[in-house]
């Protein structure tokens, strides 16, 4: 039973398309021949007795096993309350709703069996804000994690979350860590997300996932938009073919960055600025406060 549990935890996730084989999804009334019976199929939440009408992806597998250890696949369906023509036998069904799973043995013995199999998930929806105004989806980046026992390092399970969106998962407690992405601009790497720089914004919540129930989070990110500018005077023209350099006052690096005046998003907090033109350097210090965008001037004196 754990061997099957791992085949079936490695397809889980798979998107279903038409039935294999001999095994197809149909009216009851055409089950009728001899030697066949087929399986009436459809799953509830826990502690809500309503059937689920979407996102199921329903997987039956032979109960014996093959001799490399793998259960044969018989039929699949996308559809909610799917009837399944089969052959006598044992057999395994599996629905996956999300990350959520359930899965369990069955006969078949010439008639339709009623399969009603039970979900113990709930949904996650997540959203994110600056100071009080709401972020735009594509820019944030949000990680779901499982923390693990014993103190080891939780388990990522979702790199890249939608915010807004009803993320199925099952019953229990999870970290959700969100980070604000800046906008590309000249003379900065892309983040890995293709949507823009990880900024060093990064809020994270712990939260629990209730079976049946839609969970809120709202996750309040503190930053702000600063544009870096080298000028020979105060309020004087930003300097082209310059680069920066913004660090921790315990000099780790943030961000780097090139451009006359180029901009970035950070969290709040006190930041060392340095700046390097025509083999200068030049250095400064700022203070960013959550909402508040503006120009940081680095003097060449």
């Amino acid at each position: 039973m754990k061997r099957l549990f791992r085949t079936l935890a490695c397809i889980a996730l798979v998107t279903l398309g038409p039935a294999l084989g001999g095994a197809r999804a149909q009216n009851a009334a055409t089950i009728a021949e001899p030697g066949q019976g087929g399986l009436r199929l459809s799953a509830s939440l826990s502690g809500d007795q309503k059937l689920v009408g979407s996102g199921l992806e329903w997987r039956v597998f032979q109960e014996r096993a093959e001799p490399d250890g793998t259960h044969g696949l018989i039929a699949k369906s996308s559809d909610p309350q799917p009837v399944i023509r089969l052959d006598d036998g044992e057999y395994v069904v599996h629905v996956a709703y999300g990350l959520a799973s359930a899965m369990r043995r069955v006969s078949v013995r010439g008639q339709v069996v009623d399969q009603k199999l039970n979900l113990n998930a709930g949904m996650l929806r997540i959203a994110g804000l600056l100071g009080d105004a709401a972020i735009p989806p594509n820019r944030l980046q949000i990680a779901i994690y499982v923390p693990e026992r014993g103190g080891n390092e939780s388990r990522l399970i979702v790199s890249d979350a939608r915010p807004g969106a009803n993320i199925r998962l099952p019953e229990g407690a999870y970290r959700v860590i969100s980070t604000y992405l800046d906008k590309d601009g000249a003379g900065t790497t892309p983040g890995a997300t293709g949507r823009g720089n990880a900024t060093n914004s990064v809020v994270n919540a712990e939260v629990r996932v209730q079976a049946g129930k839609l969970t809120d989070v709202t996750l309040r990110h503190h930053a702000a938009v600063l544009t870096l500018k080298l000028v020979n005077t105060p309020g004087g023209e930003a300097l082209a073919n310059t680069s920066f350099s913004v660090l921790t006052p315990g000099g780790d690096v943030i961000r780097e960055l090139i451009g006359a005046f180029p901009s970035l998003v950070l969290a709040e907090g006190e930041y060392v600025v340095i700046a390097r033109r025509d083999g200068k350097t030049f250095q400064g210090t700022f203070k960013v406060q959550s909402s508040l965008d503006r120009d940081i001037e680095v003097v060449a004196n």
